[in-house]
């Protein structure tokens, strides 16, 4: 194991923050691992602490074949911002940006470099790719802002990965992946074995996130260059570890095991791993995804858990005001899974209270929310 630490610039005076990436293994194949760009979000942490004794272990045993590249803990910034008591990860604070949002799009830059280079090999087109994407991101003005080099050494070293899964959590919620809807048959065995509720497919969420940085440039690059043979060559998703209390022991060794099931699948494990379960979640259009909202202040009162499949019409939460007496029960507009809940139980209008996936597009524009 190689532990690589990068030092981000901009740190107060006195002060030094640092991202450090754990390399695994040896090989032209590669995968990249990352936890908890939203900080607050912990599962995937744990889950990270658990990768790295077993893959420290599987590199002693001559297991691995390939790079694995891990970083557990993969924004210090929002690591260190505390507030009176709550973690407050998901935003910067001094920018109120989201952490995990806005990421260089590389596409249009490498079609610009190497357009009149590309040919009817795949191999060759892909190592071109992978090394002109190093050479876009390197070649970009001095970062202004902390942030701005963390989000760049952490496409850095997933650009040029094959599988690249980025840890994240939902507050109250079943384990749930996104990703791109031409690799959901790739991503389906390690949906079976984290025993996901659902898949939540789309090219373009709108927020330029982690994952569709390093997975739709290769789309957009086919579609650019057709005479061209370009593969997917990243296949990126962010995995939503279930609910932002889900750092047991037991839970982060299973989300483990199945990470390390679904590595060896790929070929980047040897030996012998249990077989995928056979029985798999839907994957859905995150078009389909509905977003409900309380219509007005008070307490919340969810009728219906985090996971479960819910019926359209079906109430899904009370809001209740205690000094008008207004009482109004918000019921499911599609059908589909109940994926995820609020964590609050005083809400306002405007603040989502839950998600439901469903099977049929009713959203279009920008998909993610903030």
């Amino acid at each position: 194991m190689q532990r690589i630490n990068h030092s981000l610039p901009w740190s107060h005076l006195g002060t030094e923050r640092t991202l450090s990436v754990f390399r695994y293994g040896a090989g032209t194949r590669k995968v990249y691992i990352q936890a908890s760009l939203h900080a607050d979000e912990l599962p995937g942490m744990r889950t990270a602490w658990e990768l790295k004794k077993r893959l420290t272990e599987l590199e002693s045993q001559g297991q691995l074949q390939g790079v694995i590249e891990l970083v557990p803990v993969a924004n210090p910034i929002g690591l260190d911002q505390h507030l009176q008591g709550s973690h407050m990860g998901r935003f910067e604070l001094g920018s109120g940006k989201n952490f995990n949002r806005s990421f260089v799009e590389l596409s249009a830059p490498v079609a610009q470099l190497i357009g009149d280079r590309l040919g009817s090999d795949a191999e060759a087109n892909i190592a071109l790719i992978r090394q002109t994407m190093g050479q876009v991101l390197d070649s970009l003005p001095s970062p202004t802002s902390q942030l701005e080099a963390m989000h760049r050494l952490l496409l850095r070293h997933a650009c040029d990965a094959d599988i690249t899964l980025d840890l994240h959590c939902d507050f109250d919620a079943a384990i749930h992946i996104y990703a791109l809807p031409q690799h959901w048959p790739q991503w389906q065995s390690l949906a079976a074995r984290l025993k996901a509720g659902v898949a939540l497919l789309c090219e373009d969420s709108g927020g330029s996130s982690f994952d569709e940085s390093c997975s739709s440039p290769w789309l957009r690059l086919a579609r650019a260059f057709p005479e061209a043979a370009i593969p997917p060559a990243n296949l990126a998703t962010t995995l939503e570890l279930g609910s932002m209390g889900d750092t047991r022991v037991d839970q982060a060794q299973a989300n483990c095991e199945a990470i390390l099931g679904f590595l060896a699948e790929q070929g980047f494990i040897k030996g012998t791993w249990p077989a995928a379960p056979a029985q798999c979640c839907e994957g859905m259009p995150f078009e389909g995804t509905e977003y409900l909202f309380a219509p007005h202040h008070g307490v919340v009162s969810f009728l219906r858990d985090a996971g479960e499949w819910v019926e359209k019409g079906d109430a899904l939460f009370e809001v209740v005001d205690p000094l008008n007496d207004k009482v109004t029960t918000v019921r499911a507009g599609t059908s589909g899974m109940l994926f995820a809940i609020d964590r609050g139980r005083y809400t306002q209008p405007g603040t989502w209270q839950a998600k439901v996936a469903g099977r049929d597009p009713i959203r279009a524009g920008k998909l993610i929310n903030d």
